[in-house]
């Protein structure tokens, strides 16, 4: 069982927010071990409370580390503040080390995984290399000289991927999704053009009523291959069956076999057949 969220209103007043976090007391290392026993033993959810306040100045600051992703910094407190509560749920004072330096990681972790998964409409970090470029590779852009641009010379590309250790192709592809930011569709194309995006944006292939017609049509001639087959001799729809309408289709050879002709007599009859189903299911349609 989790506790409570901390109530704070964050959304409105972040400024007062921040300075009512660092009214509550820190807490010494033997009262903070008795109160993680009191949670951890009996559920005391006062207990829980006071370790939650008593930390939440450390989910400001790191929250705070993360401004510069573009996402509002409330929100990457209110996820700071899951993160700091499954760590709670899953702390042992019987580790021997602080209950910050334990929270910190489930801290940064929450506000990583909501920046991947709200920088971008698509999600930017789906392996550890990926991550870790997300939340390296700015920093280390703005390191070397010449990437000014953006852009990334061979070399840099191949220094970065080893003090990150990660493949030199994954840094050119994280490169340039994090240079290509999405864009909305009806932001104009520029200021003197009032035309916006989503007028130059056109779909290649047919339209959605062509589309949707061509689909029923398919469905409508499968519903009448059934009776379409019965018109068919029992050697030919056999063919048919065995060379159209399974997964894995039936040699010629084998079927010659089966039914102890030719494998040109099979190629005739099938072809034969399958001309009297066209017209059959086209006569139906018409």
């Amino acid at each position: 069982m989790e506790p409570n969220r901390p109530s704070a209103n964050i959304g409105s007043n972040l400024s007062r927010y921040i300075r009512e976090v660092h009214r509550f007391p820190m807490l010494g290392a033997d009262v903070e071990r008795a109160l993680c026993c009191r949670w951890r033993d009996y559920h005391d959810s006062s207990a829980a409370q006071q370790l939650v306040s008593s930390h939440l100045r450390l989910v400001v600051k790191i929250a705070m580390g993360y401004r510069g992703y573009g996402l509002p910094p409330e929100e990457l407190i209110a996820e700071g503040h899951v993160g700091l509560m499954r760590a709670l749920c899953r702390f042992d004072p019987d580790y021997g080390v602080r209950f910050a330096t334990y929270a910190i990681w489930w801290v940064r972790a929450a506000v990583q995984e909501f920046i991947l998964c709200n920088w971008s409409l698509v999600k930017m970090g789906t392996t550890a290399s990926q991550k870790k470029l997300f939340f390296n590779l700015p920093r280390m852009r703005r390191q070397l000289h010449g990437c000014d641009d953006g852009t990334l010379k061979p070399e840099h590309i191949s220094r970065i991927a080893n003090m990150l250790r990660v493949p030199e192709h994954e840094v050119i592809s994280m490169n340039q999704r994090l240079a290509g930011r999405d864009r909305s569709l009806n932001v104009p194309i520029d200021a003197d053009n009032h035309d916006e995006w989503q007028s130059w944006s056109v779909a290649d292939g047919d339209d959605q009523e062509t589309v949707l017609a061509e689909r029923e049509e398919v469905t409508h001639r499968k519903s009448l291959l059934p009776s379409a087959l019965e018109r068919l001799t029992t050697r030919e729809r056999h063919i048919v069956v065995e060379r159209h309408l399974k997964e894995s289709p039936t040699t010629l050879e084998d079927l010659s076999r089966y039914h102890g002709i030719s494998r040109e007599r099979v190629r005739q009859i099938e072809t034969r057949a399958m001309t009297k189903l066209r017209r059959s299911v086209g006569a139906a349609v018409n």
